[in-house]
């Protein structure tokens, strides 16, 4: 992790203090399955430096959201072969429950509202 910050990713996920199961992860980007997911197969991936949201992403960035970019298509094409599809997104504003940018990637029967 190469900032800290008071968010649920940086202060819980990041550090190690939660129960998770890791689906993959290298020194700059990190997915691992929901705590508490909304669908039968959902992984969360987060860069490893804090980023509030995709609205406070800055040009210097540009190679770290690439690397992003390039994990959630892998994650995607990895759900979609093995259950035929998947949905792809990240929040902003007031949709988004912790200020650190994150993408959702799911798919399956849904296990809770929205």
């Amino acid at each position: 992790m190469t900032e800290t910050g008071c968010d649920f990713y940086c202060g819980k996920i990041l550090r190690g203090l939660a129960d998770i199961r890791v689906y993959w992860e290298n020194e700059r980007v990190f997915a691992f399955h929901h705590t508490n997911p909304l669908w039968e197969h959902h992984v969360v991936l987060l860069p490893k430096k804090h980023i509030e949201s995709l609205l406070t992403l800055e040009e210097a960035d540009n190679d770290l959201l690439l690397e992003l970019l390039a994990t959630a298509k892998r994650i995607a094409a990895d759900f979609t072969e093995r259950y035929g599809a998947c949905r792809v997104y990240t929040n902003v504003g007031e949709y988004q429950s912790s200020k650190h940018l994150h993408w959702h990637i799911g798919c399956g029967k849904q296990l809770r509202p929205y």
